[in-house]
């Protein structure tokens, strides 16, 4: 293992040795296949030249309302599909973590870049899940004023998808057997089973808790000893526990999200990871830098780049609705229930 010491530091090493670390959050939202990457997406902009933003095609779909009755007598009327187009936006991050040599001197040789190695797998998860609280900040924020296509298909998602019973009294504004189910119906109606992940706040999660409707999932540690974990599953969806959640006026929102409708792609950096050896401050120190690119996106709502955006895209660039908007090609867009995000609103 490399050695916070940027004379015998190797990136390559270090960065394999950070993937190989254990993060059950990571993991999990890994396989619950809500939050993906696009194949297309990535080939525009997989590279480290300055790919900032790509608009890809995104294909319309045939449907059984054009079947026509055959009577042997009447000519076949063709109709063909709609391609649109969907935007996608790069953002980049970057950190960095300094020790000093004499820390080392006094701690009987504590080894402080595996400490550093060990938590960096977690630090990316919080950053990755940073980025998609914004995506869906953005995304409920999409502008519905005005009888533009993109506004009335923003305004019937907004509606469609949002389950709010905090207006309801006593325990019918809390969550509870039905929330779920009723709240992915209305979104997706008959393609309710795409959903996969729930994320909330830790108040609604215990109040699930108390009614019996959460269950926790465990390990088994090296010593064969089964531990409880911070995650659980609702209704078969896996569920994420995050005080970052909004909360606004003691209403609590819960996203729930279908397979592949974020896209959250770790693109990489040229440099992921860097070290600096500072010789005379302190003594002496070592500093690691760090650098991620993901590619930003949701499947069914088109990212509009803005000009201000030059380099990166920052969370408050994600969360801002003025730049995403439901694909349309100016008649028409897509139907809503094609978008696998729903939201729940409740008192807990």
């Amino acid at each position: 293992m490399a050695k916070f010491d940027s004379k015998s530091f190797n990136p390559q090493a270090f960065g394999a040795y950070v993937n190989r670390i254990p993060n059950v959050a990571k993991n999990e939202l890994a396989k619950s296949g809500a939050v993906g990457s696009n194949e297309q997406a990535r080939a525009a902009l997989g590279n480290q030249t300055g790919s900032l933003y790509a608009r890809i095609p995104y294909f319309g779909r045939i449907d059984g309302s054009t079947s026509q009755n055959n009577d042997g007598a009447t000519d076949i009327a063709s109709t063909n599909t709609t391609t649109y187009e969907q935007g996608f936006i790069v953002a980049s991050r970057m950190d960095s973590w300094t020790e000093r040599s004499f820390s080392k001197n006094i701690t009987a040789g504590v080894d402080f870049m595996d400490n550093v190695a060990a938590q960096i797998a977690d630090y990316k998860f919080d950053v990755r899940q940073a980025m998609l609280l914004a995506i869906l900040e953005g995304v409920y924020g999409m502008s519905v004023e005005g009888d533009t296509v993109a506004a009335t298909a923003a305004k019937e998602f907004i509606e469609k998808h949002t389950f709010d019973i905090s207006g309801e009294a006593d325990d019918a504004a809390m969550v509870g057997s039905t929330t779920l189910n009723k709240a992915i119906q209305k979104a997706c109606g008959d393609n309710k089973n795409i959903f996969k992940l729930v994320i909330m706040h830790s108040e609604v999660a215990t109040n699930l808790e108390n009614i019996k409707l959460l269950k926790y999932m465990t390990q088994t540690d090296a010593d064969g000893i089964e531990r409880e974990l911070a995650l659980a599953t609702w209704n078969g969806r896996t569920v994420l526990i995050d005080d970052n959640m909004p909360v606004d006026s003691g209403k609590y929102t819960t996203y729930v999200l279908g397979q592949g409708a974020i896209i959250l792609d770790d693109i990489g950096d040229a440099v992921p990871y860097e070290m600096s050896r500072d010789p005379k401050t302190n003594g002496g120190q070592d500093t690691l830098y760090v650098r991620d690119r993901y590619i930003c996106g949701v499947d069914g709502i088109s990212f509009e780049k803005p000009a201000t955006i030059t380099a990166s895209a920052s969370n408050e660039d994600l969360a801002n609705g003025a730049n995403w908007t439901i694909i349309n090609d100016g008649t028409k867009a897509i139907p809503h229930k094609a978008i696998a995000i729903a939201k729940i609103v409740s008192k807990g």
